[in-house]
């Protein structure tokens, strides 16, 4: 059963100014046993024209999921996760932050928002790069960002950079990037670490979620068996979005289960 979203923002993310208590309401009121909150933490994202910045206030928000989480621990679980913007240079800092207080987290989504400091979001990056080479140059920072920071559960919304691409938007085509997909795939595989299916892509008006089905085909078809989920929504409205979908996807990607994590360690949980 889907009974768990696991990757959600709050107010405590730049981009969400929904009280995370909003948000522990509307998965009760959804019926499900179990919520991660996921804030965002990319230490080098450049301050946009808005002021969104990507920061975060570790402390803070650690406080109030603690006061939650103990608030409705009688109509829920509440887990404690992060999800961390990287680059490259990042995995530093970012290994300095796990020794310190990465034993607090139950889970860690490794995520890429940027392509040599822009991110695909904003309109200059398809001004200076044709699908093809974004898509690609996307993917490449990817297997840097995951060998870089390694200490995660999840890689997060792997074609992230697809829900972008200005219209007509290209089909994908697994093997016009099959050697850096591989690459990224076997590098999860052999590190034991999951492959995030998450359905902010059908929002964003793909006509899949994020990874596309070829890629979920191809990480189960490589040996990969861990899938987490996640609506990645940004307000109580967005949450589980799409999840009705998700036990065909999986099942046809030959998936049976999907991964609950606490403590950093994975449940296994079945899909149908």
């Amino acid at each position: 059963m889907l009974i768990s979203d696991t990757h959600l923002h709050s107010f405590f993310s730049s981009d969400s100014d929904s009280p995370m208590e909003d948000m522990v309401k509307e998965g009760i009121r959804r019926g499900l046993s179990t919520l991660c909150f996921t804030e965002h933490y990319d230490p080098d994202f450049p301050v946009t024209e808005s002021g969104l910045d990507f920061q975060l206030d570790f402390d803070a928000y650690y406080r109030t999921f603690l006061s939650l989480k103990k608030k409705y621990a009688p109509q829920i679980e509440l887990l404690h996760g992060i999800e961390l913007g990287v680059q490259k240079q990042s995995g530093g800092p970012l290994f300095d932050l796990y020794t310190k207080i990465g034993g607090r987290y139950d889970f860690i989504i490794n995520s890429c928002h940027l392509v040599d400091g822009v991110d695909p979001y904003e309109k200059v990056f398809f001004e200076t790069h044709t699908p093809e080479e974004g898509i690609r140059r996307y993917f490449e920072s990817i297997l840097d960002n995951l060998i870089a920071f390694p200490y995660f559960q999840t890689a997060g919304h792997l074609d992230y950079i697809c829900r972008y691409i200005p219209a007509p938007r290209p089909e994908f085509h697994y093997e016009e990037y099959a050697d850096i997909l591989d690459a990224i795939l076997i590098y999860l595989i052999d590190h034991g670490k999951g492959l995030e299916v998450n359905t902010a892509g059908l929002k964003h008006g793909l006509p899949w979620p994020n990874p596309h089905m070829e890629i979920l085909k191809r990480y189960r078809a490589l040996g990969g068996e861990i899938i987490t989920i996640g609506s990645d929504a940004h307000r109580p409205a967005d949450m589980t979005y799409a999840f009705d979908r998700l036990p065909e996807i999986l099942a046809e990607a030959g998936f049976t289960h999907y991964a609950l994590y606490r403590n950093q360690q994975p449940e296994f949980i079945p899909i149908a």
